[in-house]
């Protein structure tokens, strides 16, 4: 099935960026950091997730592998383009930006990761991080399909103007805008299995990375970045953020988001090689990692 395309492209300059969104989110959660660096002269793509910005069944027809089989063909839209490329993604975005440079390693001149989730430990979730390790278990039980992580207050945003408009096209069912209001438990554990493989992956990866996240983070706390920093085998930049939640790119914080990401491309596009220097891209996915 077709679901509506929710992507955006901005054309610009000969750097692009392509920008991942999150599990069971919307193009719409990039939009405004994407603006902002088109502002900056770069070309943007912001590209949609396979079985993202539709209905729950929807999503549960896709797993992983599709989810990154999209980033690979969003790559391979952005590559003629531009000469470099840089992938940034929030939340899940973030680990599937890390697989695409894991698998393509002469592909990225940079990675930028925002709001990065290896795990669920935020301060908003503690039930989760229990459920989460039995997820497995849960899911081979006759009503563990049925299982889902529904967000709740603050719903990853600061701001509570934003937080009231984002949660009423939510559960309008606007998924387009705001994504589902709720991850079923399959959707759960295909991200576990994501993030089983990029742990692996992390200490061969040495595209150099920005790494921007919220001290007060409601979903994914600081040991995240911290995961990052001792395994990543490439130089990490780290920015952190005192006034928003896990949404950084539309919370009150958005213009420092944009701003750290601006200064980052510009310090490493002097730096980075083209896009002619890396093989054929092949026929690479990632399957069986």
């Amino acid at each position: 099935m077709t679901l509506p395309d929710h992507s955006f492209y901005f054309p610009g300059g000969r750097t692009g960026v392509l920008l991942i969104h999150g599990l069971t989110g919307t193009p719409t959660e990039m939009r405004y950091l994407g603006k902002g660096l088109a502002a900056a002269g770069h070309t943007v793509y912001g590209m949609q997730l396979p079985g993202h910005c539709g209905t729950e069944a929807d999503l549960l027809r896709t797993n992983w592998h599709d989810w990154y089989e999209g980033v690979e063909a969003g790559l391979e839209a952005l590559r003629p383009n531009v000469d470099q490329i840089f992938a940034g993604g929030l939340s899940m975005g973030a680990v599937l930006g890390l697989h695409l440079a894991a698998q393509r390693p002469g592909a990225l001149a940079g990675l930028l990761l925002y709001s990065t989730t290896l795990w669920y430990d935020g301060w908003s979730i503690p039930y989760t991080r229990i459920m989460l390790p039995l997820l497995p278990l849960v899911l081979r039980l006759p009503y563990g399909r049925r299982y889902r992580f529904r967000e709740a207050f603050p719903y990853g945003i600061k701001d509570e103007r934003l937080r009231q408009r984002v949660l009423a096209n939510m559960l309008s069912g606007a998924s387009g805008e705001a994504g589902l209001p709720s991850t079923p438990g399959p959707s759960l554990q295909e991200l576990r299995r994501l993030v089983a493989v990029v742990k692996r992956e992390l200490p061969r990866i040495a595209t150099p990375a920005l790494v921007v996240h919220a001290r007060e983070d409601d979903v994914t706390s600081l040991s995240n970045v911290r995961y990052l920093e001792r395994h990543l085998a490439g130089p990490v930049e780290m920015a952190l953020l005192e006034d928003c939640y896990h949404m950084i790119t539309v919370d009150r914080e958005r213009a420092e988001v944009v701003r750290r990401t601006c200064d980052f491309l510009r310090a490493r596009s002097a730096v980075a090689p083209a896009l002619a220097a890396e093989p054929a891209a092949g026929s690479a996915t990632g399957r069986g990692s």
